[in-house]
């Protein structure tokens, strides 16, 4: 059985953990070619490298601030330096902070907006016209359930990934005739490093019953895994119809009252 990606090359961008880490080795063990993206460390980035070369697989292990469109320039150069084109874009690099009105610092503010949608715009802006010339490519971007569903405390995040969705909608109108389609995944809680304190420690007992109280099925957190799957299909034959789609993963929490 042929590997459903083999030879096509992916570009994660904060792939060195959490839900980009867990896209990447999917990838990677479907045949892709993959480039591995740590915001500033690279050991963080060849850690996952060195897992998807263990398994057989290629990977490039990268650092790039996505903030920064020449340091995303220098990351797009590379990939295509070492593998000569690229055929998957899956923006996972983002942040998330507490941004409580009147108790968020500028900081905050604007970290999260240019992480969360000026990095995904500049990055999908220094791609596209690689995809453009070869007319094909998939683009899959990290929203989150935050951009369709407010959250208290979580002003400033909820509105970066509202952006998110708006960005994949309207790019998707702009490259489905170059035969690119742009779609996204809005995940709900999921089991990543970043929330093992709410996962696991009794200071949060609270919150994680409330999360129960409001989560329709049995899985109060989604896995990395399970996202990774979605992204898996978003960049397959199957997906070809689909053009500023956002696929729900939050097991149910937006569908409606609990």
């Amino acid at each position: 059985m042929t590997a459903l990606f083999t030879d096509s090359v992916v570009l994660v961008t904060g792939g060195s953990s959490g839900i980009g880490r867990a896209t990447a080795l999917a990838f990677a063990r479907e045949g892709a070619k993959l480039a591995v993206v740590a915001s500033s460390d690279i050991t963080r980035a060849e850690a996952v490298a060195d897992e998807i070369g263990a398994e057989g697989g290629t990977a490039l292990a990268l650092v790039a601030d996505v903030t920064n469109v020449s340091s995303i320039g220098r990351m797009v150069s590379a990939v295509t330096d070492e593998y000569g084109y690229i055929d998957i874009l899956v923006n996972a690099a983002g942040v998330f902070y507490a941004t409580a009105v009147g108790e968020t610092s500028e900081e905050a503010y604007d970290q999260t907006f240019d992480v969360n949608v000026r990095g995904l715009f500049f990055t999908v802006g220094a791609v596209a016209p690689i995809m453009k010339r070869r007319r094909r490519g998939k683009i899959i971007n990290l929203a989150s359930i935050a951009g369709v569903h407010g959250s208290k405390g979580f002003s400033i995040y909820s509105a970066s990934k509202a952006a998110v969705i708006m960005l994949t909608r309207t790019l998707a109108l702009e490259l489905a005739p170059f035969d690119i389609n742009v779609n996204a995944i809005a995940p709900g809680n999921t089991a990543t490093p970043i929330n093992e304190d709410v996962r696991t420690q009794p200071e949060f007992a609270e919150r994680r019953a409330k999360f129960a109280a409001t989560t329709p099925s049995n899985h109060v957190f989604s896995e990395a895994e399970e996202i990774a799957g979605a992204a898996l299909f978003l960049a397959s034959p199957a997906s070809r119809p689909m053009h500023g789609s956002v696929l729900l993963m939050d097991e149910g929490r937006s569908a409606g009252f609990n």
